[in-house]
């Protein structure tokens, strides 16, 4: 499986989640910095990754980074779309090249992956992609935030249209849509403790890549658990 952004935060929890399930993780980020730790981490669990540092917000290096991929392990069964950049500003002082970098970071990014991975995903008989937008019901007090939400309601609306395009070729397209992943824990883990929003998140990629949500597809969910469909 192939997991864009996974040198920290989500990303991070959702490769080591899915190394601890038994995949090889094909772990991507921009620079080494944060990424090293990702792969130590998994390694030392026991689990098997690789690290792929590609430009996913440019086509070239993200046509690389997808050839690399299936040069190394023959196939990309999990897609899951979560880099990010989230620079905030007035809207009436936000600079253009960071609404241009957010734009291509946070949308275009999963265009060119969803686009080159699902080519593959076509050839081999179908496969899972998980983009990671985030939850309309956190627009509200978001000022600031213009760039960051633009491009992530813009990836909602790529996923429903991806969903329906690839579903054809068995391909599964959904979104997770988390909220303050630093707010404290609201909802009890299985271990018996109080689950943060980014291990929820990370569950939730965990069930729609799994055979449980073999029938699922277009559809979003909140991190608090509510799945939204017919968006």
């Amino acid at each position: 499986m192939l997991v864009t952004g996974a040198g920290r935060g989500l990303g991070r929890s959702i490769a080591q989640a899915f190394a601890a399930q038994g995949a090889i993780v094909a772990a991507n980020d921009l620079t080494p910095v944060n990424l090293d730790q990702t792969l130590q981490q998994i390694e030392q669990g026991g689990g098997r990754a690789r690290e792929y540092l590609f430009d996913v917000a440019k086509w070239m290096p993200a046509q690389s980074l997808i050839h690399q991929v299936l040069v190394d392990w023959g196939r990309i069964d999990i897609l899951v779309n979560n880099a990010a950049v989230h620079p905030q500003a007035p809207l009436l002082e936000f600079d253009e090249w960071d609404w241009r970098r957010t734009l291509d970071v946070n949308l275009s990014a999963a265009f060119f992956t969803i686009q080159l991975a699902g080519k593959a995903m076509r050839e081999q008989g179908g496969g899972a992609i998980v983009n990671i937008a985030a939850a309309p019901s956190s627009l509200s007090g978001s000022a600031g935030e213009a760039a960051f939400f633009a491009s992530k309601m813009g990836l909602i609306g790529l996923t429903r249209i991806a969903a329906q395009e690839l579903a054809p070729y068995q391909i599964r397209v959904n979104a997770v849509c988390p909220g303050d992943l630093r707010a404290v824990p609201e909802q009890t883990s299985s271990d018996g403790g109080r689950a943060s929003p980014l291990e929820i998140a990370t569950q939730q990629v965990l069930y729609l890549c799994s055979a449980a949500a073999v029938d699922l597809t277009g559809q979003m969910i909140e991190t608090g658990g509510e799945m939204v469909s017919g968006w």
